[in-house]
């Protein structure tokens, strides 16, 4: 017999105006999701940028000082954006002069 991991899951109950039940299931149905599916995945995605914002970055002092000289560097042009940005959009290129 082999062992396996039980699964635990917990129930989330939430009370939602018609409206945005309407918006989520809608999403939902868009991405092929289940509304479950859908509002968890949301859910924790939220919850996982929250946790990033607040994350503390610790640099020892000479770490610190190699960071602060990279960014306060000169930026160095990257030829493909250079290029890019040259570029007229999509919706210049056929316009008609007046």
């Amino acid at each position: 017999m082999t062992g396996t991991a039980k699964r635990k899951d917990y129930p989330l109950s939430m009370r939602l105006p018609e409206g945005d039940l309407a918006i989520i299931d809608r999403a939902a149905d868009l991405r092929g999701r289940s509304r479950t599916d859908f509002v968890r995945e949301a859910a924790v995605r939220a919850a996982e940028e929250v946790l990033m914002e607040s994350a503390l970055l610790r640099m020892t002092p000479e770490g610190f000082e190699a960071f602060v000289q990279a960014v306060s560097a000169p930026a160095t042009p990257v030829p493909e954006m250079v290029a890019s940005l040259r570029r007229k959009a999509p919706w210049e290129k056929g316009a008609a002069k007046r």
